[in-house]
């Protein structure tokens, strides 16, 4: 099984400075924000994704501040959060031993999601982070590494305002190519094709090159 290097290369470094999102946190303004309860834990960058709190009795998270988290966006424009505020977050809970029991098992996920209040009130504060301007109802609060590959439910780390995609059509609500490729990587984890640190690992790093990256058709 091929697996992804986590260190940034010098040309993907480069494609972060150009885009504005090399800086560290200091000259962003702000440290990551970590959840009530989450482990310290290297980014992807560092060489693991970080590890939240898991599911617990959920409460607003803090947002980075207004104007500190730039979108990216691939050649063909789809978009890519920033990885100074958005690097993904993992729960505890979900391990490679645990997936018949947990992600692998129907209706887990809705077992787990953060109550709709809770983040309404976090998205309004993300869009102000990435200084979202659209139409919110177009917009995903979205897990970068999804709750059925064991994302974190309500880290800040692994949630962020997703923009539509090119093509999208206005006041359509959200229509997001991102969950076909959440669903296709579920299937090959749960199936055994593909380790579930991978598919982490993937999809937080690029959600657009994932499938290709695992070999996932």
């Amino acid at each position: 099984m091929y697996r992804l290097p986590i260190t940034l290369t010098a040309a993907a470094a480069a494609a972060l400075a150009l885009t504005g999102c090399a800086a560290g946190p200091a000259q962003h303004g702000f440290q990551v924000m970590k959840a009530a309860g989450s482990q310290t834990a290297p980014t992807p960058a560092g060489g693991q994704l970080a590890v939240g709190p898991g599911p617990t009795n959920y409460t607003v998270q803090p947002q980075p501040p207004a104007g500190s988290c730039h979108y990216r966006y691939t050649p063909a424009g789809e978009p890519l959060p920033d990885p100074r505020c958005t690097p993904g977050a993992i729960s505890p809970k979900v391990t490679q031993d645990t997936l018949a029991h947990t992600v692998c098992r129907a209706g887990y996920t809705k077992s787990i999601r953060p109550p709709v209040e809770i983040t309404r009130a976090e998205k309004r504060a993300n869009a102000q982070s990435y200084s979202f301007t659209g139409d919110m109802a177009d917009a995903e609060y979205d897990h970068l590494v999804s709750l059925v590959l064991g994302g974190d439910p309500n880290d800040p780390r692994n949630l962020w305002v997703e923009p539509p995609s090119p093509g999208h059509k206005p006041k359509d609500g959200v229509n997001n190519p991102k969950d076909i490729v959440e669903n296709k990587l579920s299937a090959a984890v749960c199936s055994g094709r593909v380790p579930l640190a991978d598919a982490q690992t993937a999809i937080a790093t690029d959600w657009t090159t994932a499938l290709d990256r695992l070999g996932v058709r």
